[in-house]
This record gives structure tokens, sequence and C-alpha cells, in this order.
């Protein structure tokens, strides 16, 4: 995990920026930094970071639109970091795309088992021999990492895929959350299930046709998530 994976640190808070880029340069990362949204998007395409840590509230461009752009070209894991606590811009961000929401303040334990996570997912390997699967919705190709709705590509964050992947991968079996979060996010987040329903219901937004009342992804109350064609 510290073999010199690159990350890309933005922040408009020069405290924030020199605390995060001594402790994970101290576990052997390579970091870049960069203040603005600007910045940010020259040094993503300059550097090809393996995991991106953005905060919403930049002064040039707003975090969102310097998500969409990174989004244009890159699925590299993004881990918001932002000061916004309401769930409504939580949902907003993974909706955007980003992997990852962590609210400030935040203690850097966690912080660097979130990103460790999210390297992790980011450099699944691709296994081969996969098979296509096809619903009455959209299509999962597991080879290839590729949702495909109405003849379109669905963009999954790596979060959203390593869910989907999980359940299809177990179709018709009942996954339990446990299982999901391990798998995932890794042991220490094994309880955390209103974390879980949050990406569950953007997999619902992007992938059922009626997101109420789905046909694919189905909830076991208290228990689990079920993928069926």
């Amino acid at each position: 995990m510290t073999d010199k994976v690159r990350v890309l640190v933005v922040d408009d808070e020069p405290q924030i920026l020199r605390t995060l880029r001594i402790n994970l340069k101290a576990r052997g990362f390579d970091v870049t930094t960069a203040s603005t949204g600007a910045g940010a998007l020259t040094a993503a395409g300059k550097t090809n970071p393996q995991v991106i840590v953005l905060d919403l509230g930049l002064p040039d461009i707003d975090g969102f639109t310097v998500l969409a752009g990174l989004r244009g070209w890159t699925n590299v894991p993004v881990i918001v970091l932002s000061a916004r606590i309401d769930a409504s811009d939580k949902i907003a961000a993974l909706d955007a795309g980003a992997d990852d929401y962590v609210t400030k303040p935040f203690g850097m334990e966690e912080f660097l088992a979130r990103l460790r996570a999210a390297v992790r997912r980011g450099s699944a390997a691709v296994h081969a021999e996969q098979p296509v699967i096809k619903t009455s919705a959209f299509t999962v190709d597991l080879r290839s990492k590729k949702v495909t709705r109405g003849g379109a590509n669905v963009h999954l964050t790596p979060t959203e895929w390593g869910i989907l992947e999980l359940l299809v991968r177990n179709e018709g079996n009942l996954v339990v959350h446990s299982e999901i979060l391990n798998h995932v996010w890794g042991a220490s987040y094994m309880t955390q299930t209103n974390y879980l329903r949050v990406y569950i219901a953007s997999l619902r937004r992007k992938l059922e046709t009626d997101p109420t009342h789905p046909r694919h992804l189905l909830t076991e109350s208290g228990m689990g998530y079920r993928f069926v064609k």
C-alpha cells in the first residue's frame, strides 16, 4: 500500500495541506498538493494520481465542478473532504462521482484507513474469463468493469462498482451487510450499515427502471442485499 502510491490532495487551507502532506509522506505516499480547482485539474493531468482528496469549498472553482472535470476522463477514487455535514451534500457528492466523503474535522487514523481502502478498490485486479450479466434494465460486463443501460455507459464510482460486483457475483444469494462492508471498505467498517444504504440508493437511481420499486437490487430487511436478474 505504501509503495509510493500517488496521492493528490486539494484544499485551500494551508494547515490541512501541510498536515496531510506530512502524514502521508511519513507513510510512504507520493504526495502532490493543490489549493485551487484549476490547480487540481492541472496536477491530476500531470501526475495521474491513484487517489484524490478533494475539498468542496475551493476559492476559484466549486469542488463539484472539479469533480465533474475529473470524471470526464478518469475513474480514479476521489475522497471528498469537506466541512459540509448535511446529508444532501454527501449524497450530491456521491452522485457526482465521489468515492467517499469525510467531514472536517476528521481523525487522521480513520482518514488514512479510508484512503487505503480507496486505493485498494481503485487498484483491484480485473479477473479473466468473467461473464456479461444482463437484466431487463442494465447490463454488467465483469471483465471490462462496465455497466450499460439502454445502450449507454453508466458511470459508477469505484465504491459503487465494488458493491455491485460483489452482489452480481453472488447472483440470487443474500449478501449480508457485514460481508459487503468488509469487502468494500474493510473490517473496521462492518457496522456502518447507514453508509452502505446511501450507496445502494445511488446504484438504484443509476440502474433500476423504478428506483423506488427495485427489481434487481433487492433489500433483505435487517440482513443485507440480493441481486436478481
